[in-house]
């Protein structure tokens, strides 16, 4: 018991140091600007694995550097309460967790269904003597259910920074903890800023700078309102929008998120 007791204790110091770890980190963000993320490293590995070489371009703008087009078009796309909500928006989240379950339950209905099906068929080749076939696929363990959707543009940069691309219930609770600390240490306009030099804009392509001069030969600071729609518009997807940056769905989402624009308040 005592034993058991000592693992605990070490447990949550861990925890602790951990958590001390990522304030320090972002505190120190108020004034340094991060030199990669998570995301980025795992990207630059993929990229080495696949290709044996890496193409990247990312360049640092300060927050008089950004269009404010690129930023009102942003939170327009991704988060039209970022500036009023302390990080997270709970009812986003509940909605979320709501279509995930419903997700699950389909899923879950639909394994049952074929493990009724597969029992029928092996019970018949059993009947005539036959040797019963293999399981297929779809009788394998129904998945875990998915946490995901709802996320703020607060809640993104909290997982590219420090955070691996798994989907569970604790890297989710860690998420939520990292983007408290980052609402409370460093404040919207930085973590704006921040964000937007370090989101993916297509493979090993990050940041406004490099965006506005890949997709529109200007200045991250120089954005029309309608090209920083339009990258806006790119952000879910990036690698799969950049292989068509001016499909009709990227025009048409994009004159949307102009028209949206005058309503987005930026800090």
């Amino acid at each position: 018991m005592r034993s058991a007791w000592r693992v605990l204790a070490l447990m949550v110091l861990a925890s602790i140091a951990l958590q001390l770890y990522f304030a320090g980190r972002i505190a120190l963000m108020r004034v340094v600007a991060p030199q990669s993320t998570t995301f980025q490293r795992s990207e630059i590995a993929r990229l080495l694995r696949e290709q044996g070489r890496v193409m990247w371009s990312q360049e640092w703008r300060d927050r008089d550097q950004i269009s404010d087009n690129l930023r009102r078009a942003v939170i327009a796309s991704e988060d039209a309460n970022f500036v009023d909500h302390s990080g997270v928006e709970w009812d986003a989240v509940e909605n979320a967790w709501r279509r995930n379950n419903q997700a699950q339950a389909r899923a879950d209905k639909a394994h049952q269904q074929a493990q009724a099906r597969y029992e029928r068929t092996v019970a018949r080749a059993r009947a005539r003597g036959r040797k019963p076939p293999t399981p297929p696929a779809s009788t394998a363990l129904a998945p875990m259910p998915k946490i995901i959707g709802g996320s703020t543009i607060t809640q993104q940069l909290a997982k590219n920074l420090f955070l691996s691309s798994e989907r569970n219930l604790l890297r989710k609770g860690q998420e939520f903890v990292i983007t408290f600390m980052l609402e409370g240490l460093l404040g919207k306009d930085r973590i704006l800023t921040i964000y937007l030099n370090n989101v993916e804009w297509g493979e090993g392509l990050f940041g406004a700078q490099a965006a506005a001069r890949h997709y529109n030969r200007v200045d991250a600071s120089q954005l029309s309102p309608y090209q920083a729609a339009r990258l806006a518009v790119m952000l879910p997807a990036p690698k799969r929008f950049e292989k068509n940056p001016g499909s009709a769905y990227v025009t048409g989402r994009g004159a949307t998120i102009a028209a949206r624009m005058g309503a987005a308040e930026i800090p």
